[in-house]
């Protein structure tokens, strides 16, 4: 039985701030992959929460590394893709008003296009 990945929607600077060395370190990168690969296959991260305060189904993935905690905020609810709405680097416990509006932006923005088509 073949396994069909989920494709990824990439929202707003997402893509380019994954990418981008001064936010996530190349670990941080890696494990972002290996996660939303999981996703991708029908499987859950291995640290995860729910973040519903963002949309209803949206989820966090949680990476904690030594340099770092690192998010990945994404929508998964849906059966054309997984959508990446916000990733950054935490800098405190609580995720600052900036992060969550940014997500919140980007998780309106998929309903609408969803309902526009």
């Amino acid at each position: 039985m073949k396994i069909t990945e989920k494709p990824i929607e990439w929202r707003g600077s997402t893509l380019r701030d994954i990418k981008d060395e001064k936010i996530f370190s190349l670990e941080a990168r890696k494990e972002a992959g290996h996660q939303l690969s999981l996703i991708q296959i029908g499987l859950d991260p291995d640290d995860w929460k729910p973040f519903e305060e963002i949309g209803a189904g949206s989820k966090e993935i949680r990476i904690s590394l030594d340099h770092g905690w690192y998010r990945v905020i994404y929508l998964a609810k849906f059966q054309e893709a997984i959508y990446v709405l916000h990733c950054f680097k935490k800098k405190s416990r609580v995720t600052s008003r900036q992060d969550k509006g940014i997500a919140i932006s980007r998780y309106k923005e998929v309903i609408a296009e969803r309902m526009n088509k």
